[in-house]
């Protein structure tokens, strides 16, 4: 069996995953608030955690993988566009969370197993927050019921920081109920105007955090493998999550792993309204970009490191899937027991190295290995979907015959170069020049190709071959 290792937040150190039931591996991840179309953000932690999902999948089994990913569906941003739109909230909340699931989709995310949605889940959330009343961890006040955060001597483990740290880096409620700066909301009261149910402290709704605990434990059991999400959430919500679950289950672990990916920039900038690079993921598909291109981005960096989405990034994988898709044909011409390359494998079992995975797919895409590049593409969650066939592949899309013979060529100069065969090698230089290729000297560095699109050679005057054959050469240094 394939060793997975993982990088674990709360130890800081990269590990050999070992699930705490084999036969039931289980994963927890933070869903969407669903007021709003998701945002390209958002959409990266959906990505990274369904390729962990996979490749979990392959290796214990369809049938002994159980991932949960929640909706937050009670809020007080939910609330406040209600309130502006004149629409109920659970008109909203239905709307936005199709939204999310069928844009999710678009970009090849497989739906978990699990999607629960806090508003299922009162009871049990009040049922917790009474448990940790009796335990001495909470206390209600005013018709709140607050953590407190003294109770639980491991506060701030995860995120690295002491209590004192962080009441004076983060922004904390000053409220006369509360008994320490840092303790947080677990229930709050509701006027006839807001969303509440009955509890034992007078009619209201839950704090943010209390949900995800309620519902991992009702779903994963009181200890369970994986628990992930976007590193913005480490403190306080990943936090908070610890803290209450494990003085409410103190004979359980909670997660034994927990992963985070880093943040989204656009084109260098952290993405904002106000500097007019906020987008979300619907619009870019509006705008024609494939879901598949926007997964393959996402792939391209590590989840541990920040991705910057740049248009041109996204050409370039527009241009490899066109290429690819075009080597491997249709699903129907797919043989689904393909077997996965072992080195992609490993590249995945590595921390999710999936910017080394995608260069494997280079590779045998280059050598024509066409079952490889296509089982290791499914893997990845990539070139198994029709539609996005139709969308990347044209007919006006290079003849493979040309492919091979562009990437034979610069294969053979590049040794004739190498045995200092110049004669030859100038000789077939001069057929790449026929097609428009041609070398670029740089200073104390190999050359590199650029394609000119030469006047005589009118049937390649056309943008998307001109696209594709810079995608080759890009590929090829």
């Amino acid at each position: 069996m394939t060793t997975i290792k993982l990088h674990n937040t709360r130890t800081r150190r990269k590990e050999v995953f070992a699930p705490l039931d084999p036969g039931n591996v289980r994963m927890y991840v933070c869903g969407p608030t669903v007021y709003d179309r998701a945002h390209l953000g958002n959409a990266r932690p959906v990505v990274v955690f369904d390729v962990l999902y996979r490749l979990l999948r392959h290796v214990y089994g369809a049938d002994h993988v159980t991932y949960a990913r929640n909706f937050t569906d009670v809020d007080d941003k939910i609330n406040a566009r209600a309130a502006e739109s004149g629409r109920s909230i659970a008109e909203i909340t239905a709307e936005t969370t199709q939204w999310f699931l069928d844009d999710m989709s678009a970009l090849g995310a497989l739906e978990p197993d699990h999607m629960p949605r806090a508003t299922q889940y009162i009871p049990q959330m009040v049922a917790m927050i009474e448990d940790l009343i009796a335990k001495g961890h909470a206390y209600a006040a005013e018709g709140h019921v607050l953590f407190a955060v003294e109770s639980y001597a491991a506060y701030g483990a995860l995120s690295g920081r002491t209590v004192e740290d962080m009441i004076a880096g983060a922004r904390v409620e000053v409220a006369p109920y509360k008994r320490n700066p840092m303790d947080f909301v677990l229930w709050k009261p509701s006027g006839d105007d807001l969303p509440g149910w009955d509890s034992p402290w007078g009619r209201g709704r839950p704090g943010w955090h209390i949900e995800c605990s309620a519902m991992s434990y009702e779903l994963l059991g009181e200890s369970f493998d994986i628990h992930g999400g976007g590193n913005d959430l480490m403190f306080p919500h990943h936090e908070n999550e610890i803290a209450q679950s494990c003085c409410a289950h103190p004979e359980g672990q909670f997660a034994q792993v927990w992963m985070h990916n880093e943040m989204l920039q656009v084109e260098g900038k952290k993405m904002s309204k106000s500097l007019g690079n906020f987008f979300t993921v619907r619009d870019l598909l509006d705008q024609g970009v494939p879901g598949e291109v926007i997964r393959f981005v996402f792939l391209s960096t590590h989840y541990r490191k920040p991705m910057d989405w740049t248009a041109e990034k996204a050409q370039v994988a527009r241009n490899h899937l066109r290429r690819w898709w075009s080597l491997v044909g249709t699903t129907e011409s797919q043989d689904s027991d393909d077997s996965i390359p072992q080195e992609l494998l490993d590249c995945l079992a590595n921390d999710l190295d999936t910017h080394s995975a995608i260069q494997a797919l280079h590779r045998y895409a280059k050598e024509k290995r066409i079952d490889e590049l296509r089982a290791g593409a499914h893997l990845l969650g990539l070139l198994d979907n029709d539609d996005s066939y139709d969308a990347l592949v044209e007919d006006d899309w290079l003849a493979e015959e040309t492919i091979y013979q562009i990437e034979t060529c610069i294969s053979e100069w590049h040794d004739l170069r190498q045995t200092r065969d110049f004669k030859q090698a100038d000789e077939v230089r001069d057929k790449l020049l026929l097609l428009g290729i041609r070398p670029v000297s740089h200073k104390d560095e190999a050359p590199t190709w650029v394609f000119s699109n030469p006047d005589h050679s009118s049937d390649m005057n056309n943008k998307r071959l001109i696209d594709g054959l810079n995608s080759i050469l890009e590929s090829l240094k």
